[in-house]
Formats: structure tokens, C-alpha cells, sequence
């Protein structure tokens, strides 16, 4: 299905994840996180870095590893990114939902 973000037609799936990282940029993760409800700050970004690097090297990610991961603790990743923290941040990322969330 195609959606429009930050001007740019997207291939997102049925919970309006980016089916293909190479279409995200900045903007794109700005304008998501605004409908996530979430104002996206320097720590956010380390995160949704974090999260990439961890997709393109195909580590399998968990709300547990994101919080050993030495960028955030694990109460301070619910806080950043509340009522589902994988989740949100990886839709904010550009990358499909981890096989983790439900």
C-alpha cells in the first residue's frame, strides 16, 4: 500500500511500516514520529540509529537488547518512546516490525 510522508510516496504495510529502508530519510522518521505523538530530540536519534544498525547488520532486535545496548536503559527507551517502544521507534526508523512485537 502507498502513502505519502514528507511528500514522498512510500511502500508502507497495513500498521504503516516502510517496507523498504532505502525509502527513509530524516524527514520521513520526523513526520512519523509527529503522528506517533512523539517530538523527536538528540537521544531519539541516537536510538533510531541504534535500532538501523542493528536491522542492516540483521541482529534480531528486542526491547531488552535496545536497553543493554549502552545508547538508553530500558526505562528510559518507554519514556522516549511510550506504549510500545520497539514498536514506535522501529516504525520512526523506516524498517519492518521487529518478529518481537505483536
Amino acid at each position: 500500500m502507498e502513502k505519502t510522508i514528507a511528500g514522498v510516496n512510500l511502500i508502507v504495510d497495513d500498521e504503516g511500516y516502510l517496507q523498504d529502508i532505502n525509502q527513509w530519510n530524516k524527514e520521513v522518521g520526523t513526520e512519523i514520529a509527529r503522528e506517533e505523538g512523539i517530538e523527536m530530540t538528540d537521544k531519539h536519534w541516537q536510538v533510531i540509529d541504534y535500532i538501523q544498525d542493528q536491522f542492516k547488520s540483521d541482529s534480531p532486535l528486542t526491547i531488552r537488547k535496545v536497553g543493554k545496548s549502552g545508547v538508553t536503559d530500558i526505562k528510559e527507551f518507554y519514556s522516549l518512546f511510550p506504549e510500545g517502544p520497539l514498536k514506535k521507534a522501529s516504525k520512526i526508523a523506516g524498517i519492518k516490525k521487529p518478529v518481537s512485537c505483536i
